[in-house]
């Protein structure tokens, strides 16, 4: 005789498993803002659009091990904003890329997004600091203080500018000494 009741417990588990594991993952995939942090304003997204040299992040499974990593920012007639990240492993001998959709989660003046690479999930993506005269080097937080990127239109920064962000986000929660200072050596394909 087959084992109708015990079947349908294991059913009912698993979906139970799997309604949860849904329910964390999106609401895990938070746009808000840290506490305590704001984006900045004025934020003009026709001159943050092109490519930005990743200078150091914290460590996250999406970009863990690659190097020379890179994001270029293209701005859609409809206002929403086509991501493309790319970085070099070095265990395959190329290059990774991501291509996904950010869009503004308030005003296109303030420099707060929402990003997705993975459907209808989206994570924060706030510019938290901009060099706003140039557009020469940013910061950027993630939804909490787990996720920090340093950003430049060039493959190097100036020291007082690293020291001046690294005091920022210290004062702001960030752990500045897990900070990894991404290699920019392969050249640009």
């Amino acid at each position: 005789m087959f084992p109708w009741k015990q079947l349908l417990t294991k059913l009912k588990t698993r979906s139970l498993y799997l309604v949860t594991a849904l329910f964390l993952l999106m609401t895990g995939c938070s746009s808000d803002i840290p506490r305590g942090m704001t984006a900045v304003t004025p934020f003009d997204i026709n001159r943050y659009a092109g490519t930005w040299y990743e200078i150091a992040r914290l460590d996250h499974s999406f970009e863990r091990g690659l190097t020379d990593v890179s994001a270029t920012y293209t701005l859609h007639a409809d206002a929403s904003v086509e991501v493309l990240n790319r970085g070099f492993d070095s265990n395959k001998n190329a290059f990774k890329e991501a291509k996904g959709k950010a869009l503004f989660t308030g005003s296109p003046q303030t420099g707060s997004l929402k990003v997705s690479f993975f459907g209808p999930f989206y994570g924060g993506y706030h510019v938290i600091a901009l060099d706003q005269t140039a557009y020469q080097w940013a910061m950027i937080a993630g939804p909490d203080v787990d996720y920090l990127w340093i950003l430049a239109r060039d493959k190097t920064l100036d020291n007082e500018v690293k020291k001046t962000l690294l005091t920022q986000a210290k004062t702001l929660g960030f752990a500045t000494d897990k900070l990894i200072w991404v290699a920019q050596t392969q050249g640009t394909k």
